[in-house]
């Protein structure tokens, strides 16, 4: 078993609150949590709005003092997220879905356009289940909310206007904001209970001119768990919320005249979607008629509700509470498939004496790589096989000699994780 060892520092910033919320899946908050505890930045506090199985979950954690907890048992993402801004004590609000992890250096990389005064918003890259694939880069939005891919550099951050008539995405499990402009534009729209409320609040942002920064490097993991819209695999349950969310949108954003056009586009959109899932086993027949007329029932239903009616206080409802962040040297460990089992306590041992760690168990074989954050050992674990593909791009095959196939992946994530450049 081969490590690679780093110095371990904490990267000194402005002040960072996280709000992470999260509602009906607490083993998913706990995995967050587990993540979130390696962060290496100071300072930052972490604010929790739960509902009572998530608030239980979060008193488990062993920084349980350390959380600021705010229950709350609605399904409305935007009015959850106010509440922990209002708890928020920090310069700068960052949030992370309760179905994702961050990378240990994650903050460090968010923040650092926060040095710079005319940066209002910050957003990174998002990976995917597999760990490797990106799920989000970088995007802007059309004036009509729909996402545009960007061509920024990988490795440093970019500062970014608005474009004329759309704004810069910030994607809702990897953003952060100045608070002060959070203030100013009252926070996250409560009319949108899921879906579309950050692009409702880029919009905004981008009225007001602010610049938005991209930062590659500042990544997160996300798994898309289940949640009363959607199922683990990401077959929609139901579609209310959806077409409620767009029907605000056109009341707020778009000329009153183009709302029919659009909508006719995003229905026939939604349909194309549910007919892909059919064909692919996730839905039956009967299911899309009862999709489609809760979308509807949705859109009729957001034509009717009320508009931002949030206000966020200006001060923070309590003191900034520091968390416990601890210097921690980042490792990786080095393994075979017949030595995993013992090789993985062991890293869980290092973990506990302080250390991140990285287990990286290559098979001889042309296994696609894949990564996933275990939370029962707190360990980053990368499964594959010697000579198969880590990012999607490269070949299926490549012939190379185990050692410098591990020293190649460990220089992948090296600036994510916290490794040394020169490995």
């Amino acid at each position: 078993m081969t490590t690679t060892p780093v110095s371990a520092t904490l990267e000194s910033g402005v002040p960072v609150s996280i709000v992470i919320v999260s509602r009906e899946r607490p083993e998913a908050l706990r995995r967050c949590l587990t993540g979130v505890k390696q962060l290496q930045y100071d300072p930052f506090e972490v604010i929790i709005v739960a509902d009572p199985a998530g608030i239980d979950v979060a008193r488990e954690m062993p920084f349980a003092g350390a959380l600021k907890l705010v229950e709350f048992d609605r399904p409305n993402i935007s009015a959850a997220r106010n509440l922990g801004i209002a708890e928020a004590a920090g310069e700068v609000v960052a949030f992370i879905d309760d179905d994702a992890v961050p990378e240990p250096q994650w903050l460090r990389h968010l923040l650092e356009p926060a040095k710079r005064p005319e940066v209002a918003a910050m957003t990174g890259f998002v990976r995917g289940r597999n760990g490797i694939s990106f799920q989000y880069r970088a995007r802007q939005l059309t004036a009509r909310g729909e996402p545009e891919n960007l061509n920024v550099d990988t490795e440093t951050p970019s500062i970014l206007l608005p474009p004329t008539d759309g704004a810069i995405k910030t994607e809702g499990t990897n953003m952060a904001f100045r608070r002060g402009v959070l203030v100013k534009l009252g926070g996250f729209d409560p009319a949108f209970h899921y879906y579309l409320d950050e692009t409702d609040l880029n919009m905004r942002l981008a009225r007001a001119g602010h610049a938005t920064a991209i930062v590659p490097l500042a990544e997160v993991h996300h798994g898309f768990a289940a949640n009363r819209m959607r199922n683990a695999n990401r077959v929609p349950r139901d579609l209310f919320d959806i077409g409620a969310s767009w029907a605000v949108f056109h009341r707020k954003h778009l000329p009153t005249p183009d709302h029919a056009a659009h909508w006719a586009l995003l229905r026939a959109a939604e349909r194309r979607r549910l007919l892909r899932h059919l064909i692919s086993g996730g839905l039956e027949p009967r299911d899309i008629p009862r999709l489609m007329r809760s979308l509807d029932e949705g859109y009729s239903e957001g034509m009717e509700r009320p508009l931002n009616n949030s206000v966020v206080p200006p001060d923070a409802r309590s003191a900034f509470r520091p968390f416990p962040a601890r210097p921690r040297r980042s490792v990786a460990l080095f393994t075979r498939p017949i030595k995993l089992a013992s090789d993985r306590a062991k890293a869980a041992k290092r973990v506990e004496s302080g250390e991140i760690v990285t287990l990286i168990n290559l098979s001889p074989t042309a296994l696609y790589h894949h990564v996933a954050f275990d939370p029962t050992h707190a360990i980053w674990l990368q499964t594959g096989g010697i000579y198969g593909k880590s990012a999607r791009n490269e070949a299926v095959f490549r012939l190379s000699r185990r050692l410098d196939r591990l020293k190649r992946e460990v220089r992948r994530v090296a600036r994510q994780r916290g490794f040394s450049d020169d490995h």
